[in-house]
């Protein structure tokens, strides 16, 4: 049985603990560290004080090609790909890096999560790193943006600049509900008053 190097170990907890507050799964934790299982959980209860969240691990690329989360994982895979080239970073590190890079560029709305979680950066990578998903340079603007990495990509549009025609109507909707019972709430005081 070869000796555990208690250095090691401090850093594959000290791994865990930033993997955990950044909001990284039980999988996640078990495919980058070498802790047990017993020692994962123990210390996901302590950090957030609930059980790990059970279930699969997202595992189809066609999330990530969809029009709002394709732009989130293209903003991230182009700071992963740059963290890589320049900064000498690599596996979870640059994984890591470029989330925190990320989620200081697309801060999330109050009581809302960020597009991209943690789990689904890794698994982007991942997909990555298996040739499924790659970069292709849009056509209009120029920029790298995540596609499958063997469609045509001659005469590639991005979603910025081929916005679909639902784009946006999400937080139209959310404004005119804000609105809406803002005003019923006037119309109820005013009932009461």
């Amino acid at each position: 049985m070869a000796k555990k190097s208690v250095v090691t170990e401090a850093n594959e907890i000290q791994l865990a603990i930033e993997l955990v507050n950044l909001g990284a799964r039980l999988q996640l934790l078990e495919s980058e560290t070498s802790l047990s299982r017993e020692r994962l959980l123990k210390l996901y209860k302590e950090l957030k004080g609930v059980s790990p969240p059970k279930g699969m691990l997202p595992f189809s690329t066609d999330w990530f090609l969809t029009w709002q989360p394709n732009i989130h994982a293209s903003l991230f895979m182009n700071i992963h790909k740059y963290l890589i080239e320049n900064a000498d970073v690599k596996g979870i590190e640059a994984t890591v890096k470029a989330y925190k890079l990320y989620l200081e560029q697309i801060p999330a709305a109050q009581n809302q999560e960020s597009v991209l979680s943690l789990t689904r950066a890794w698994t982007l990578v991942r997909f990555f790193e298996s040739k499924m998903l790659a970069l292709a340079k849009c056509g209009k603007c120029g920029g790298h943006f995540v596609s499958y990495k063997y469609d045509l990509h001659k005469n590639y549009a991005c979603g910025l600049c081929h916005m679909p025609s639902r784009a946006g109507k999400l937080k139209k909707a959310k404004e005119i509900d804000a609105v809406a019972d803002v005003e019923s709430n006037k119309v109820t005081y005013e009932m009461v008053a």
